[in-house]
C-alpha cells in the first residue's frame, strides 16, 4: 500500500462516513477494536483486499482514523489481524459491502479475463498483474485470495502467455533462420577462441579502425540470420530487454537444453536488440573517431607554431629594424643596409617558415589528410555499406547526395571526382577549404571526403541526419509520441498548461512583469546587489553571502551516536537495512526457475553489493569470507545483479528513508540539488572521456541529492555530455515517492532550453550562476524602452512572443515525450543544444527559456534568502561527493571495467551502499532526539545544518563475517 499521504488524501480516502460509523460503533465496544475495524474496512475499500500485517498501515492513517473515532493511536497495537474478533469484522465489513468470499470458478474466470493485458504478461510484471487482479475482484465485488493463491494464478497466466509468445515467434522463422541461430551457439567467431553468440555479447572497445571493423563484422553476421523485419513488431520492448538479460546471463550449455521455441525466441530477440545497439555503437565510433582525427591535427599543428615562434624570435622588432634601416639608406645594397641589422641566416628562416607553412586550418587539413588517406579511410567503404543514412530537412539532403556519391566510388583509386560528376559543394565544404577541395575543375577525393565526414558528425550529433536501423541515432519523430493529437486534451491536463496558447502567454507574460516590477523596485534599496559598470560595460555586482551561524550541538550529536552504537562495520549496516526493509527481495532472475534458498541468497546478494560498492571486487570478498567461495559470488553477480535490480533497492530504501522520517526534524522532502562528480576509469570503451578540468581519464556521476542527504537517483555519464539532459532524467525517472518542487544546480546544469522544460515539466529551477554579471533580462513588451528605469542598463531586447505562440504545440509535444520517456532526455536535448542553425520550434523552445530565466533572474538577484538556499542546497552535495570517497576505497578509487553495464552496476552499488547508511543513520538521530534532553538542547542552526550523511562511528574496513542473527539495536 502507498505509504505517504497528503492530509487532503487522507480527507478524500480515509475519511469514515456516518453509516460507517455506525457500523463500527455497533460491531466493537473497545477502542482497540473499532480502529481495527475501521482500518480493515477503509483498506479493503481503498485496495481491493484486506491487509495482511499491520506494518502495510502507514501510521499517517492509523492517526487520521482515530482523530475521527476519538481513540488513541496507540490502542492500535492491541488488534490482532489474525484473531477471532478480526474474523468476525472481515464477515460483517463483506456483508455491508455487498462483497462475497472468491470460489475457484471465479479464478478460472480471473485467469480468462487476465490474458486481456497481453503487455504486461509478456514484461513479466508481476506486481503490476497483481494490482491488476486484485482490481478485477474488487470490480465484481469479490474478496480476493490470499496472496500467495494470487501469485500462482498471476504466475500461471505469465506461463501460458510465454508459450503463445513462443509459438508465435516460431512460426514467423524460416528453418533456414533456425539453422543459422543454431549455428551462432556451435560455430565459432572469426577470432576462432570464442563462439560467435560469445562475440555478439561483448562490447566494442575504445575508438580505433579495428573495432569499427569489428563492429561491422558483428552487425553483417547478425543480419546474415535474415530475421523477418515484423518479428517483434507487437512484442513490447521491455519483453525484448529481457529475452536479450537471459542470454546474456546464461551459458552456451543451459541455451542449448531450451526446447526449440524458448530457444529460437530468446537468440531472435537477443540479435533483434543487439543490431540496434551494435548500430548505435558503430555511429558513436564513427563520430568519435572523425574528432579525434580533427583534434590529433589541431595538437600537431600547435605544437609545430610553437617550434615555429622558439625558432625565429623578435620578428616585429626585427621587421622594425629592417624598415628603419631601409628609410634611412634607401640607395644602399642590401649587404650594406639589411644584412648588418638583421643577419642573412635569420632571413632565411623566416622565409623557409612562411614557405612550409600556410594558415591554420590548411595546416590541420594537411595533416588530417595524411591521417585519413593512410589509415582510417578504410573504413569508409564498409561504413556506407553497412548504414543507411536519412535526413529529416531539406539542408542535409545535400550530405545524403555527398554520401551517395562517397559510395559510388568507393572501390575507384582516383585522386579526383571525374568533372562530368555533379559533385555537392553547398552545406558541405566551408569556404575557407573550398581552395583546398576545388582544384581547378577537379574535386580533389580526400579533402572532400574529410569535409563530408566533418558535417557528417554534426548533423548525426544534432539529429538532422538519422540511421534505419539504430535505437539511438533513430529517425527523431519516432522520439515524440504519436497519438499527441489524438490525445492533446489529455496531456496538456497531464502537463498542468493550458490548451490556448494565448492564455499560456498571458500567464507568462503577467509573471515576468511583476518580476521585473519587483526587481525594479527594490534595487534602489538592495544593500548586496549593484548596477555597475566594468570595462565600460554593465555589470550585476554580488556581494558574497555571509557566514550561517555554526551549529552547537552537531558535534556532541555523532559523539553521542558513536557512544551508543560504538563502532559499526558498513557490511552490517547493509544487512540492517536490508533487514528492515527487505531490498534484496527485489533481485530477480532473468531466468525462470531459481531453486537457490532464499536465506542463502539474501547473504550472497549482500556480499556481493558490499564488493561492488565498495570496489573493493567480489574476489576480496570471497577471499575474506569462511562460508561464501568466489565461484558462488560470482554466480550471483551475474544472475541476479543488474541495473533495474539496484534502481527498486535504492528506490525501496528511499521511500523507506522518507516513510520513517519525522518531518518535526528534517522538514518536507521536496527540493533536490544536483551535480556530477569524476571517477577515474578504464579507457578501452566508449563512456570514458579525458576530463579537460579534472584530468585523467574517467567517467561523470551525475547525483540528485535531497537536502538531508537522500540521495534518490543516480546515472553514468561521458565528461562532454550535457548536465541539463542528466538533470532532467533524474527528476523525472527516480521512482521514488518523493514529489520533486525545486532543483538546485550548479552553472553547468542550465541553459534557456533547461529553463523552458523545467517550466513545463511543474519544477522550479534554481542554478547557481558563474557568470552572473554578465546577465541580461529580457523585456516583456517593445512597446515601452523607458519601463523600469532602475534596470535599463541590463535590459535587452523584448520577448518573441510570436514565436511562443506559433509553436506551443511543438513544444508541449517534446515535454511530452520527455515526461513519458519515449526517448532518453539527452536523444531529445541534444536536437536543441548541437544544432548550429536551429528550427524554428526549437527556437522557440530557447524564448521560452528567456522568459523564464529573466524571472528566475528577478528573483534570484532580489532575494538573498533565496541565494542562500541555493547554496545550502549545493553544499549537500558536496557533502554527499565527500562520503563517496570513504566507501568507495578499493582499487585506488578507479572504475576497473570496461563495460558500460558494469561501470553503472558498480556506481549503483556505491548508491545504495551509502543510502543504506543514511537510512540507519537517520535512525539512530531520530531514536536520540526522542529524549526531550536531547531535544530541548536542538537550535535552529542545529536543526539547520543535521544531516544523516556523517560516518565517524562506521568501519568500512575489517572482518567480512555476515551473521544475519545479530541484529543492530535500534528501537
Amino acid at each position: 500500500m502507498k505509504q505517504r499521504w497528503a492530509p487532503d488524501e487522507l480527507i478524500n480516502y480515509w475519511t469514515l462516513t456516518p453509516e460507517e460509523t455506525n457500523l463500527i460503533n455497533h460491531t466493537s465496544k473497545t477502542d482497540y477494536n473499532r480502529i481495527g475495524c475501521a482500518v480493515l474496512l477503509k483498506h479493503f475499500q481503498i485496495e481491493g483486499k484486506f491487509p495482511h500485517r499491520k506494518q502495510d498501515i502507514p501510521d499517517a492513517v492509523v492517526e487520521h482514523i482515530t482523530q475521527q473515532l476519538k481513540a488513541q493511536s496507540t490502542e492500535f497495537k492491541r488488534y490482532e489481524l489474525q484473531e477471532r474478533v478480526a474474523k468476525r469484522h472481515r464477515v460483517q465489513i463483506r456483508t455491508f459491502l455487498g462483497v462475497r468470499v472468491g470460489t475457484v470458478a471465479d479464478a478460472k474466470t480471473i485467469l480468462a479475463w487476465l490474458f486481456t493485458y497481453d503487455q504486461l504478461l509478456e514484461e513479466h510484471n508481476i506486481d503490476r498483474l497483481k494490482g491488476v487482479v486484485y482490481e478485477r475482484y474488487r470490480e465484481l465485488k469479490i474478496e480476493p485470495p490470499e496472496p500467495k493463491r494470487t501469485e500462482r494464478l498471476v504466475h500461471s497466466a505469465v506461463r501460458t502467455a510465454d508459450e503463445r509468445l513462443h509459438k508465435k515467434i516460431v512460426e514467423r522463422l524460416t528453418p533456414e533462420t533456425q539453422e543459422k541461430l543454431d549455428a551462432l551457439l556451435n560455430q565459432n567467431s572469426p577470432s576462432g577462441n570464442i563462439s560467435l553468440l560469445s562475440n555478439l555479447k561483448n562490447e566494442a572497445g575504445t575508438a580505433t579502425l579495428e573495432n569499427v571493423l569489428s563492429e561491422i563484422s558483428k552487425l553483417e553476421s547478425i543480419r546474415a540470420l535474415f530475421l523477418p523485419p515484423d518479428l517483434f513488431s507487437d512484442v513490447s520492448r521491455k519483453r525484448i530487454l529481457w529475452c536479450k538479460q537471459r542470454i546474456a546471463v546464461e551459458d552456451l550449455s543451459e541455451i542449448r537444453r531450451h526446447p526449440n521455441p524458448v530457444r529460437y525466441t530468446l537468440l531472435s530477440a537477443f540479435c533483434y536488440q543487439r543490431e540496434q545497439e551494435i548500430t548505435d555503437t558503430l555511429i558513436e565510433l564513427l563520430i568519435t573517431l572523425i574528432h579525434k582525427i580533427g583534434a590529433r591535427a589541431k595538437r600537431i599543428v600547435e605544437k609545430e607554431f610553437i617550434k615555429d615562434i622558439r625558432r625565429v624570435q623578435g620578428k616585429n622588432k626585427l621587421l622594425y629594424k629592417v624598415a628603419e634601416a631601409s628609410v634611412e639608406k634607401p640607395d644602399g645594397t642590401i649587404k650594406e643596409v639589411i644584412y648588418p641589422v638583421a643577419s642573412e641566416q635569420k632571413l632565411r628562416d623566416i622565409v623557409q617558415e612562411f614557405k612550409s607553412g600556410g594558415s591554420y586550418e590548411q595546416k590541420v587539413q594537411t595533416i588530417m589528410r595524411g591521417s585519413y588517406s593512410h589509415h582510417y579511410r578504410r573504413m569508409v567503404p564498409f561504413i556506407l555499406k553497412t548504414l543507411l543514412f536519412c535526413a529529416t530537412n531539406e539542408t542535409s539532403k545535400p550530405i545524403l547526395a555527398t554520401l551517395n556519391l562517397m559510395r559510388k566510388y568507393a572501390d575507384k583509386t582516383m585522386v579526383s571526382y571525374p568533372e562530368t560528376e555533379k559533385v555537392p559543394l553547398d552545406n558541405v565544404v566551408p569556404a575557407d577549404l573550398l581552395e583546398a577541395v576545388k582544384q581547378g575543375q577537379r574535386v580533389n577525393r580526400i579533402n572532400y571526403e574529410l569535409c563530408a565526414l566533418k558535417v557528417l558528425r554534426e548533423k548525426l550529433r544534432c539529429k538532422e541526419i538519422y540511421v534505419k536501423g539504430a535505437s539511438r541515432y533513430r529517425n527523431p519523430d519516432e522520439d515524440l509520441p504519436a497519438d499527441f493529437n489524438a490525445k492533446r486534451t489529455e496531456y496538456y491536463a497531464d502537463l498542468h498548461k493550458p490548451l490556448s496558447a494565448h492564455e499560456f502567454i498571458e500567464i507568462q507574460k503577467k509573471e515576468m512583469q511583476e518580476a521585473l516590477e519587483m526587481f525594479d523596485k527594490g534595487i534602489p534599496k538592495n544593500q548586496t546587489v549593484k548596477l555597475i559598470t566594468r570595462n565600460g560595460k554593465p555589470w550585476i555586482k554580488v556581494s558574497p553571502l555571509d557566514a550561517q551561524p555554526e551549529p552547537k550541538n552537531l558535534a556532541s550529536l555523532k559523539v553521542e551516536v558513536g557512544r551508543r552504537w560504538n563502532q559499526l562495520y558498513l557490511l552490517d549496516i547493509l544487512k540492517e537495512a536490508d533487514l528492515r526493509i527487505g531490498f534484496t527481495h527485489l533481485f530477480k532472475s532473468p531466468t525462470l526457475l531459481e531453486k537457490l534458498p532464499r536465506e542463502i541468497l539474501q547473504k550472497r546478494l549482500l556480499l556481493c553489493l558490499f564488493g561492488l560498492g565498495t570496489n573493493a571486487g567480489i574476489k576480496r570478498i570471497a577471499s575474506g569470507s569462511q562460508t561464501e567461495s568466489y565461484r558462488d559470488l560470482f554466480y550471483i553477480r551475474n544472475r541476479f545483479i543488474n541495473r533495474d535490480g539496484l534502481r527498486a533497492a535504492i528506490a525501496s530504501v528511499a521511500n523507506a528513508i522518507l516513510r520513517e522520517r519525522m518531518v518535526s526534524i528534517w522538514g518536507e522532502a521536496t527540493s533536490l540539488a544536483s551535480d556530477s562528480k569524476k571517477f577515474g576509469a578504464w579507457d578501452q570503451n566508449l563512456m570514458t572521456e579525458w576530463h579537460i578540468r579534472y584530468r585523467g581519464p574517467g567517467i561523470m556521476v551525475y547525483w540528485h541529492v535531497e537536502k538531508k542527504a537522500l540521495c534518490i537517483y543516480s546515472q553514468i555519464k561521458r565528461c562532454s555530455s550535457s548536465e541539463v539532459a542528466a538533470m532532467i532524467e533524474g527528476v523525472l525517472r527516480h521512482c521514488t515517492d518523493m514529489e520533486v518542487e525545486k532543483n538546485y544546480v550548479d552553472s553547468h546544469g542550465q541553459d534557456e532550453t533547461a529553463f523552458a522544460f523545467c517550466y513545463m515539466l511543474d519544477f522550479e529551477l534554481l542554478p547557481r550562476l558563474k557568470g552572473i554579471g554578465r546577465q541580461k533580462l529580457y523585456r516583456p513588451e517593445a512597446g515601452n524602452p523607458k519601463a523600469y528605469p532602475n534596470l535599463q542598463s541590463i535590459l535587452t531586447r523584448p520577448i518573441n512572443w510570436e514565436l511562443i505562440q506559433k509553436y506551443y504545440d511543438e513544444i508541449a509535444k517534446y515535454t511530452t515525450a520527455l515526461k513519458l520517456g519515449t526517448a532518453d532526455a539527452e536523444a531529445i536535448l541534444s536536437r536543441f543544444t548541437k544544432n548550429k542553425v536551429k528550427h524554428p520550434a526549437f527556437q522557440a523552445v530557447s524564448e521560452l527559456g528567456k522568459v523564464r530565466k529573466t524571472i528566475f533572474l528577478c528573483k534570484y538577484l532580489n532575494s538573498e534568502i533565496l541565494r542562500q538556499e541555493i547554496e545550502e542546497g549545493l553544499n549537500v552535495i558536496e557533502n554527499w561527493n565527500s562520503a563517496n570517497d570513504f566507501i568507495w576505497y578499493g582499487k585506488g578509487g578507479e572504475i576497473a571495467v570496461n563495460n558500460k553495464e558494469d561501470q553503472e552496476t558498480a556506481i549503483l552499488a556505491l548508491h545504495l551502499l551509502q543510502i543504506c547508511m543514511v537510512y540507519i543513520n537517520t535512525l539512530f538521530v531520530q531514536k536520540v532526539l526522542s529524549e526531550e534532553d536531547w531535544l530541548n538542547r536542538m537550535q535552529p542552526e542545529d536543526f539547520r545544518g543535521l544531516t544523516p550523511l556523517f560516518y565517524g562511528h562506521i568501519n568500512p574496513y575489517g572482518r567480512l563475517v555476515l551473521n544475519m542473527d545479530e541484529r543492530i539495536i535500534i528501537e
